[in-house]
């Protein structure tokens, strides 16, 4: 491992494109997405759908952190390999135990959330020793938070058996709000504005590639399902409608987020990098809740729709639509409306799919999501439906 700065920061020029090692790392986290939704499924409690959530922040952190860290410093450089290759062994663990983590595998999942966070900090402050300098300050930043919430983490699975998820929620709030607040560090003070606004288009890029991968877990999941079962007509309906679903979110996340690749302004740069983990973290778990709704959909397509299959498929999709906007919102300061007019349509269902079957639900939400994509497609043709502007 190669010292000194200039050798692991990204340099300006520097390829925008994800090396195929990263493209290999994004695999790996969604397959543990693909998991967690299926998790989900199983749990028909809300607290299990909650623990299965914090389960996907947990993972969501790993992917996100990883990202800023290979956008900023040079993936093609054997340190910054190293430290891909060390957390996708994590995320290997980490989803191994996913099944078994409210039980006996607590101290894994959490072993394995820890170490990667802890060993990429040390790689990063020890081959940058040589040079005291905001390379070497950034990563003794994140080291520090991190080994500060990888103390909850293991307090809550210690002892082994059931998990303390208190302590989990309060490590990952410590992970999310740190981040927020720019790592505040004793003796070092906060990570400078300027360097998130030197964000790259490959930062974009990774965030676009991710969710597109994320999204297939929409029929990956229920594709599993019906594998084992038989092909009924209700069951295919559901299939066939959660293959529609994953078409038109595509189309929604897509619609011209190809303006969030080209800004210029370093402002709005910085400000992209920073909220980027947030409003996507509601994208994914808005794909994981849809999933899994599907997942139910496919395995019970006929009978009446419980209360927590309606939260995953009915919110799953507002949640989506809601990560969507705000990221829109925040970085072009525009409020896509005509995408927005349609979630009271999904809060309407609320009161009375519940004695819907399940695959006339996805039917409806999918007829939704549908009016949302339509409304993209057609509103620039219309001039009433124009103040809208950017998707």
């Amino acid at each position: 491992m190669t010292g000194g700065d200039a050798s692991l920061v990204r340099r300006p020029d520097a390829s925008n494109r994800a090396t195929l090692l990263e493209l290999l790392f994004d695999v790996v986290f969604v397959a543990a997405l693909a998991l967690i939704s299926m998790i989900a499924a199983d749990r028909q409690t809300w607290g299990g759908v909650g623990h299965a959530l914090l389960m996907l922040m947990a993972v969501w952190w790993i992917w996100s952190v990883t990202t800023v860290t290979t956008d900023y410093y040079d993936p093609e450089q054997r340190p910054i390999q190293a430290i891909l290759m060390v957390t996708m062994l994590g995320a290997v663990g980490g989803a191994a135990a996913l099944p078994g983590a409210s039980g006996g595998h607590a101290l894994v999942f959490a072993a394995a959330y820890v170490t990667p966070h802890l060993v990429r900090g040390a790689i990063l402050v020890l081959t940058l020793h040589r040079h005291r300098h905001k390379a070497q300050e950034r990563a003794a930043r994140f080291l520090f938070w991190f080994g500060v919430s990888g103390i909850f983490w293991i307090l809550g699975a210690l002892p082994p058996g059931q998990p303390h998820w208190h302590y989990w929620a309060v490590a990952v709030a410590i992970d999310y709000v740190s981040a927020a607040a720019r790592y505040p560090t004793p003796f070092l003070g906060r990570v400078p504005v300027d360097q998130y606004e030197r964000a790259s288009e490959h930062l974009g890029e990774r965030y676009q590639q991710f969710v597109i991968l994320a999204l297939g877990d929409i029929i990956l999941v229920p594709t599993l399902e019906i594998s084992t079962s038989d092909f009924a007509a209700a069951r295919l309906a559901g299939f066939v409608t959660a293959f529609v679903t994953m078409l038109l979110l595509w189309q929604i996340y897509v619609y011209r987020s190809g303006r969030i690749l080209q800004i210029t302004s370093r402002r709005l740069l910085g400000r992209a990098a920073r909220l980027a983990p947030y409003s996507h973290v509601i994208m994914v778990a808005a794909v994981v809740c849809i999933a899994a709704g599907f997942d139910r959909v496919v395995a019970q397509p006929t009978g009446d729709t419980s209360a927590n299959s309606l939260a995953l498929m009915l919110g799953g999709p507002a949640l989506f639509i809601l990560g969507r906007a705000l990221f829109t919102y925040r970085i072009s300061g525009s409020v896509p409306w005509r995408r927005l007019v349609w979630l009271p349509a999904l809060a309407v269902m609320a009161p009375w799919a519940g004695g819907w079957p399940p695959v006339t639900v996805a039917g409806a939400t999918t007829l939704v999501l549908g009016a949302v994509v339509a409304s993209d497609v057609f509103a620039p043709r219309l001039p009433f439906l124009r103040p809208g502007r950017v998707g």
